[in-house]
């Protein structure tokens, strides 16, 4: 086993002896802690005890030997709410068909990163979950020993039960629990050798499956409270717009209206997060009896709006301040196409240069240069935003589906003039995130609308809300450049990229330190449309045109797709140009996945009608290679199958990380070739279904694969990395099918289209 002092978080620890059962609180965290907030237990198919003592912050254990482990993210549909209790229970060594699981509640000094983004919650917590299993099984044995009067070091825990094998006792957690829960925390602890897992590594179902396939309320839209109202918002027809005035008193009269009035999101002076951003900061609230009800009176509602200025705001991200500026004016997407091609073609922002890529380039026997965009997308979860509060004068109870609990609450605890103590934050299961319930505009949107009725209220957006109300992933172009001699030999390399209002470009990845003389630069342009996180922010735009010109210059250079990928990624590991330590890759592992896809592809071995492209990137820590496999049918392409390779470290829940492949691989192809949304005069063209396309059934790849490196590498992200490399397969894969590359997305609607 592997020793490890608890000296991380001792201090953290947290002791608590007013529980029931005289029980200790045991609870980890980078931080300082403090009583947890409880949570009920949750009913599932096991005989529940009579008594809970509660070993430490992450779980309790009953007098039967029957586990509650708490799971303290938010759970978007990445199945954390098994994955995470795998890892304490692991650790703790308990059987898991005697696990119960619940979902934590906020509480950043119980629980170190409380929040679902950037494919973190389980790489953030790994550490910390293993210690709070392995402290309570060393408890357990602790307790064991003082019972038996034996060495600590002879008692041994299986399954839950507790032995000495000299002396023949035996007893099962739940005997020992209570004795357990009063012993002081340990110094020392040992975790276990990634051999010896016996849960973690294995596949477990989704704790929650049964209550999804039979409709048990878990979402944020399926909380109802005794005299709870429901409430809906209004804002503005277009971006660039505000609100002016409105007629209240005729909506109210309508059947089931309570109150129709505008609210204020944040003051003037009030300092923002980027996580705090809305696109309107003044909208009308109308709150009812039903929800139909209120969506009507929506509909008849009368209000006039005016042009914004501009706007220039000092916002906090982690902890560094930027300006961010929200220009007057209506905009449309043609515009922003012009300027976007004007920009790409004057001088951009410098971010890493290698060698001398302007000689290079003028000494060129040959120049491959590409053009590649994207749309603003719409993040489109099943589940529109909603959220509940119950706010009186001393005390806010917020309840719903947010990635940032964390960071949303400080929000709430200003705009109502409460402390943070006095704000309660609990989380339900979410029907999609996708990066839009990063931004909680909507829980301060209805902490403000309950604390004016003087009641709880339901939240709810209709899909044209959540369609037309900002937080969109950004519109990005870019265009790549290729310098050939004489012999074809690729002698630099040029990356210039910039969007909406940000660049895609990552400087310092592949193949930066593979080519002698390389140069990358990037440029911005301001907006009011508002835009945020999207399922792995930038990569999901420049991974598909990076491995889409890459794949055009192999076939330039005469080479093969992978093996020309494999070149430059040798070159990376044994002779990078400049510091090794300067490229965000483990070129090792890059190629490690590239070599494994190749394999089980069967790449190389050609099958008649059959057209593949390959597709491979870094990000969120974690490596994956796709070859999607195409075929033709009535002159339409027809995905055929996916094959994966993906490192990402040890593999917590396979099945849980097969389907977050697969997951990535469809909605990555669905973007690419049907999804996007355009403006003109402010206004978003799609506001539904249909006319924003999204994949369907039929359209998505008849069978995926995925296999994983085995490693015993702490776990990497796994939710985001599968999405983005998916898109330069399928373009790669449309170019070997129709003859045609495609350079701008969504391949359907590019010029001329793809069908019909």
């Amino acid at each position: 086993m592997t020793h490890i002092k608890t000296k991380l978080g001792r201090r953290a620890f947290i002791k608590n002896t007013s529980l029931a059962g005289g029980g200790l609180v045991l609870g980890f965290s980078w931080l300082n802690s403090c009583k947890p907030k409880g949570a009920e237990a949750v009913a599932m198919e096991l005989e529940m005890p009579k008594e809970w003592y509660e070993i430490n912050g992450y779980l309790k254990i009953g007098d039967n030997g029957v586990v509650t482990i708490m799971s303290p993210n938010p759970e978007i549909g990445q199945n954390v709410r098994t994955s995470m209790p795998m890892i304490v229970a692991d650790e703790l060594e308990v059987d898991w068909k005697n696990v119960v699981v619940e979902q934590a509640p906020l509480n950043t000094n119980l629980y170190s990163w409380q929040v679902a983004g950037g494919s973190r919650s389980i790489s953030s917590s790994w550490q910390n979950l293993r210690m709070a299993g392995a402290t309570a099984r060393h408890m357990l044995k602790e307790a064991a020993a003082k019972a038996w009067q034996v060495p600590v070091e002879e008692i041994t825990a299986i399954e839950g039960v507790l032995s000495h094998e000299a002396s023949g006792n035996s007893a099962g957690y739940g005997e020992m629990a209570s004795a357990a829960a009063s012993l002081e925390v340990p110094e020392e602890i040992e975790l276990k050798e990634i051999a010896d897992f016996s849960i973690i590594g294995t596949s477990r179902k989704n704790v929650d499956g049964k209550k999804i396939v039979t409709g048990q309320p878990l979402f944020g839209l399926d909380v109802q409270r005794e005299g709870m109202l429901i409430a809906s918002l209004v804002h503005p027809p277009a971006f660039g717009m505000k609100l002016k005035s409105f007629d209240a008193e005729s909506v109210k009269k309508m059947p089931g209206i309570h109150d129709v009035f505008s609210i204020k999101l944040y003051d003037e002076d009030y300092k923002k997060n980027t996580f705090h951003f809305t696109a309107f900061n003044e909208l009308i609230a109308v709150v009812g009896e039903s929800t139909w009800q209120v969506f009507q009176a929506k509909k008849a509602l009368n209000a006039e709006w005016e042009n914004a200025s501009d706007i220039t705001e000092t916002v906090t991200m982690f902890g560094n301040d930027m300006e961010v500026t929200f220009p007057a004016g209506m905009e449309d997407s043609e515009t922003h196409t012009t300027k976007l091609k004007e920009l790409v073609t004057s001088k951009g922002k410098v971010t890493r240069k290698d060698g001398d890529p302007e000689t290079a380039f003028k000494n060129a026997a040959k120049i491959i240069e590409r053009s590649y965009s994207c749309p603003f997308l719409a993040h489109n979860t099943m589940e529109p935003m909603n959220f509940f509060a119950h706010v009186t004068e001393d005390h806010a109870e917020l309840l719903g589906p947010t990635q940032t609990p964390e960071w949303m609450e400080p929000a709430v605890s200003e705009v109502l003039g409460l402390p943070l103590e006095s704000i309660d934050i609990q989380m339900t299961r979410q029907g999609g995130g996708f990066g839009r319930r990063l931004y909680g505009h909507f829980m301060v949107e209805t902490a403000l609308i309950s604390k004016k009725m003087k009641a709880p209220v339901k939240l709810v957006y209709s899909r044209e809300d959540d369609m037309t109300q900002g937080i969109y992933r950004p519109a990005y172009y870019a265009t790549y450049r290729a310098a050939l001699d004489e012999d074809n030999n690729l002698i630099a390399f040029h990356v210039k990229g910039g969007g909406i209002p940000e660049s895609p470009v990552f400087a310092n990845r592949f193949p930066a330190g593979a080519i002698d003389n390389y140069l990358a630069e990037d440029f911005t342009l301001d907006s009011n449309i508002t835009t945020g996180a999207f399922r792995a922010p930038r990569s999901n735009f420049i991974a598909g045109a990076e491995q889409s010109f890459l794949d055009e210059l192999a076939e330039e250079m005469g080479k093969d797709p992978i093996d020309f990928r494999l070149e430059l990624l040798k070159r990376a590991q044994e002779n990078p140009v400049g510091e090794k330590e300067s490229n965000d890759y483990d070129a090792a592992r890059y190629a490690g996945v590239l070599e494994l896809v190749k394999e089980k592809a069967n790449w190389g071995q050609s099958e008649a009608g059959v057209h593949r492209g390959v597709s491979a990137y870094f990000c969120h820590d974690s490596y994956v290679a796709q070859v999607l496999d195409m075929v033709m049918e009535n002159n339409k392409p027809i995905v055929q199958k996916v094959t994966a390779a993906i490192d990402c470290g040890i593999v917590v829940n396979p099945d849980a990380a097969s389907n977050l492949s697969e997951g990535g691989a469809i909605d990555g192809i669905g973007h690419a070739m049907y999804s996007g949304l355009t403006f003109k005069d402010g206004t978003p063209e799609q506001n539904n279904f249909d006319r924003y396309r999204l994949i369907r059934h039929s359209e998505a790849p008849k069978s995926i694969e995925t296999h994983f490196v085995k490693n015993d590498i702490d776990p990497t992200g796994m939710g985001e990395p599968p999405f983005p490399p998916i898109m330069g397969a399928l373009a790669n894969a449309l170019y070997k099918a129709t003859g045609r590359r495609h350079y701008h997305q969504p391949f359907i609607t590019d010029k001329p289209p793809l069908v019909g």
